[in-house]
């Protein structure tokens, strides 16, 4: 199997195909922040970046079963009423719709924000779906929590599965109930977010499960915290801020960048294994960096699931 990746990261989509599809080739991928290069290329160091998607020429590139893609959820300027490709111009969804036009892969793999599906007013999500049709794309979508697939992490984002017409649905309905249940004991989990160096004084501040990691640039009050000394926090949920437990998730994610007895922020570290990234992944670039860069990345579990179950159409 073979896969073009756009808007890359840290390459967030790439650890997950590997994981669950070893064998599987990059043809390239595309990024243009030079730290989420630094340390993609670290990784990944024989793929070839094709830059901008903006300049890319599809003719040009390899070709590619599967393209898969975390973009910017971007607001379309519909004209009268059409709702399709033509729509999208000027959107960096635009970019992947007229790599797909040309190159015609047999899946289409979408990440983007939970958010999509009510952003202005539902026209975003309405104009994706009916440009993948115009394309000759049948399509599927689903919410997955990070939390239901082996991360402490309350993280929920939209997965949009697009399959060349005349080829076989891939099942994805049952990703979620094949990968662990949302009120499980996370114990086990909480001891890998804790054996660590806490040197950094960073704070976070959580119930068994982390809340969201911020996306963007990180870096004050952007930067999660948890409480560490269970006193001091509230376990009903109401109030703000979530105690650690072994057993409970998380509600809420305190973002103040004050200090307390008892209180830090969480290591880039913790942040990594958040997101199912091995520990270190994003070393090599400053610490705001590398909460930027866990911030905005896919969650590798979730993408490593979402590819074992569409495998068989690759």
């Amino acid at each position: 199997m073979k896969y073009f990746s756009m808007f890359s990261g840290i390459g967030g989509f790439e650890l997950g195909i590997q994981r669950s599809f070893p064998n599987a080739e990059c043809v390239g991928y595309s990024e243009i922040d030079k730290y989420a290069i630094e340390t993609y290329e670290k990784h990944f160091p024989n793929h070839k970046n094709f830059g901008n998607a903006k300049t890319i020429k599809p003719g040009e590139l390899p070709n590619f079963d599967m393209l898969c893609a975390g973009f910017p959820c971007q607001a379309f300027s519909i004209a009268g009423k059409r709702k399709g490709f033509r729509d999208t111009r000027g959107t960096l969804f635009f970019e992947i719709a007229r790599i797909i036009k040309t190159k015609r892969p047999k899946i289409v793999l979408l990440e983007n924000v939970k958010g999509l599906l009510n952003h202005n007013k539902g026209k975003t999500y309405s104009v994706i779906i009916q440009s993948l049709d115009e394309l000759g794309y049948n399509t599927q979508w689903m919410v997955l929590n990070s939390k239901d697939f082996g991360v402490p992490q309350n993280r929920e984002r939209i997965f949009i599965i697009g399959s060349l017409r005349n080829k076989r649905r891939p099942e994805i309905l049952s990703i979620r109930e094949n990968n662990g249940e949302s009120n499980s004991k996370s114990s086990k989990r909480l001891e890998l977010l804790y054996d660590g160096d806490y040197q950094s004084k960073r704070i976070y501040s959580v119930e068994g499960i982390s809340p969201t990691i911020p996306t963007g640039k990180s870096g004050g009050n952007h930067i999660p915290f948890i409480a560490t000394h269970w006193q001091r926090a509230s376990t009903t949920g109401k109030g703000g801020t979530g105690m650690l437990t072994s057993d409970k998730f998380s509600f809420t994610l305190d973002r103040n960048p004050h200090f307390v007895n008892g209180i830090r922020r969480l290591t880039p570290i913790e942040c990594e294994r958040l997101q199912g990234f091995p520990e270190g992944w994003t070393e090599g670039v400053s610490d705001v960096q590398r909460y930027s860069q866990c911030g905005n990345a896919v969650t590798v579990n979730v993408v490593e699931s979402v590819i074992k179950t569409i495998k068989g159409e690759l």
